[in-house]
């Protein structure tokens, strides 16, 4: 039984990898011409690195990223709204936080892959079902054809708009600026994930290994980002934050920093049909407020091949993997859009209510709330 992959992504490539170890076929299909390390960073929470953990990935992960202990949300001047101590849930689940470059953990995962298994430049321009087989025609005049196709193509999967295409995505009305600099943070950053919460803005700060700090900056937008933010001075945008906000953005070169809007995907209620499954960013695209994005895509690769391992028939396979992910993966796309509403508030008097009621709340409730996502159900 042989497996066709869109989408050599995170999600993608880790699902080849759990689809391999358990015998099963494998070709990946990417549109990019190459693997170019871009340049963001990525964290894997406890979930993630469960999962890494049984595929026997997450020594080496460990080994090149950097060890997260607490998650702090504060203010503009670093002052702490609320703290999420990880320490309980390492001792608890084995596994700790850890901040990546994400052009390094995607190199991790080719290395598992061969490369004759991995097809870049093949973007895909139409999909045909042909008796029980996929056809897939790409923009390059080539094709191929597969028993069964595994959509993790993205927010915009081609995979998608094709087998599902009463689907929505909605528009956060926020833009999202990522850079990595190489700059030493004081101490007291060197284990823990700082995000400043402003007027309608926000910073966060992601310490990874080798002295490299990958940094992300948001900001609320009316009607077109990139006519609104077209001449955007950070530096400027950002100056009532702490002065370590200003040294990060400034220590980065202007043509690293990499610009998107903030969307995600309205909870959509399958994923499958016959011998086709949606998988990651492709299924359940959420906005990064939560830090889950990646990881949720991971958890669906483990997910996914165990179900394939216990359940011959496809179509079952594929309504027990929905099952055993919708509820978890939709709840974190709805959970994740109130926290980026709630974080970008611009009325002043909102702002000092959230943050008098952030303070006042045990730090117990986010760890418990933190438990919940951290869980995995296979």
């Amino acid at each position: 039984m042989k497996f066709t992959i869109v989408g050599a992504g995170i999600g993608g490539l880790t699902a080849a990898i759990a689809l391999r170890q358990k015998g099963f076929e494998v070709e990946i299909f990417e549109s990019f011409p190459e693997m170019k390390k871009m340049g963001a960073g990525i964290v894997l929470a406890n979930n993630a690195m469960q999962v890494f953990q049984r595929l026997g990935l997450s020594e080496i992960i460990y080994k090149n990223s950097n060890h997260i202990s607490s998650l702090k949300l504060v203010d503009e001047k670093l002052n702490t709204l609320t703290k999420i101590n990880l320490k309980s849930f390492e001792k608890k689940l084995g596994t700790h936080y850890a901040a990546i470059h994400r052009g390094t953990l995607q190199e991790i995962l080719l290395k598992k892959i061969p490369t004759r298994h991995l097809h870049l430049g093949k973007r895909v321009k139409q999909l045909i079902e042909i008796d029980d087989r996929i056809q897939i025609y790409f923009e390059d005049g080539t094709s191929h054809q597969t028993d069964i196709l595994i959509g993790a193509d993205g927010i915009h999967s081609v995979v998608r708009k094709h087998f599902f295409p009463k689907t929505a995505i909605r528009n956060a009305h926020q833009v999202c600026w990522r850079g990595i600099t190489k700059m030493k943070l004081p101490e007291r950053f060197q284990h823990e994930i700082n995000e400043s919460w402003g007027k309608g803005t926000r910073f966060g700060i992601v310490p990874l290994a080798h002295g490299e700090v990958y940094w992300f900056a948001l900001a609320n937008y009316k009607n077109n980002f990139r006519t609104e933010f077209q001449e955007a001075d950070l530096g400027k945008m950002f100056s009532d934050y702490d002065p370590i906000i200003s040294k990060i953005i400034h220590s980065t070169p202007t043509d690293k920093i990499i610009v998107n809007e903030i969307n995600d995907l309205k909870p959509i209620k399958k994923w499958h049909t016959n011998n086709v499954c949606l998988i990651g960013d492709a299924a359940h695209a959420t906005t990064p407020n939560m830090g889950q994005g990646a990881c949720q895509s991971i958890e669906d690769a483990l997910a996914l091949s165990l179900c394939l391992e216990k359940e011959k028939d496809i179509k079952k396979a594929f309504s027990n993997f929905q099952k055993l992910r919708i509820k978890k993966a939709n709840g974190v796309i709805n959970q994740s859009w109130q926290v980026g509403k709630i974080a970008q508030l611009e009325n002043y008097f909102g702002r000092k209510i959230r943050n008098s009621i952030m303070r006042m709340t045990p730090d117990s409730l986010g760890e418990k709330q933190s438990a919940k996502i951290f869980e995995l159900n296979f």
